[in-house]
């Protein structure tokens, strides 16, 4: 972070209030889409990885019993 200037919540917060109302409700909406994509990157991410684990035969199928029995030992 050499050379940056580091931007506190607060201050983000306040650049971010003295925008023009229309100018805020668009950050809105587009840091809404972004956080969206990332989860979406982030699930689609772990499906690839266990279909992955599964193919690997690194799945166990049981009851929820027998994985709660497994996690306790």
């Amino acid at each position: 972070m050499r050379g940056q200037k580091v931007i506190t919540f607060q201050d983000a917060i306040e650049i971010v209030e003295s925008l023009p109302e229309e100018q805020q409700e668009s950050l809105i909406e587009l840091l809404k889409r972004r956080l969206i994509e990332r989860r979406r990157n982030r699930l689609l991410r772990s499906v690839k990885e266990a279909k992955a684990e599964y193919k690997r035969g690194e799945v166990k199928s049981g009851a929820v019993g027998d994985l709660i029995r497994e996690l306790s030992e």
